[in-house]
């Protein structure tokens, strides 16, 4: 069993840049595929980014590609995602995810059993 904590949402202006991490707890952190989602108000939870358990591989949504890096330090349990150049649409909240499968399916919320409680992030103009 995974316990994920996020944290470093806040308010930034747009063009700023942000941290996110993703605290796990268990042993077994290094052998999970990471993700984060977001889910903005009103709008369905979608997926930004997915890194393998190796930290080899990562994946990425169109909307956040170039501007949005995901990594991971599995010494630590960590999962990160370096946000840069925000815009006022990625105002959302931001939730890391753990899960097994890394395949097409890796954008689904399914693939992820389990999830943090969310951080904000906020981006104004």
């Amino acid at each position: 069993q995974v316990q994920l904590v996020e944290s470093g949402g806040g308010l930034v202006q747009a063009g700023d840049s942000l941290r996110l991490s993703c605290a796990a707890s268990g042993r077994t952190f290094s052998t999970y595929i990471m993700g984060w989602f977001r889910q903005a108000p009103g709008k369905e939870r979608e997926f930004v980014a997915a890194i393998h358990w190796s930290g080899g591989s990562t994946y990425y949504a169109d909307s956040v590609k170039g501007r949005f890096t995901i990594s991971r330090d599995n010494a630590e349990n960590t999962v990160y995602l370096q946000m840069t150049s925000l815009k006022l649409e990625d105002t959302a909240v931001y939730y890391c995810a753990a899960g097994r499968t890394w395949s097409p399916s890796l954008i689904k919320s399914y693939e992820y059993g389990y999830w943090g409680q969310g951080t904000q992030v906020t981006v104004s103009s």
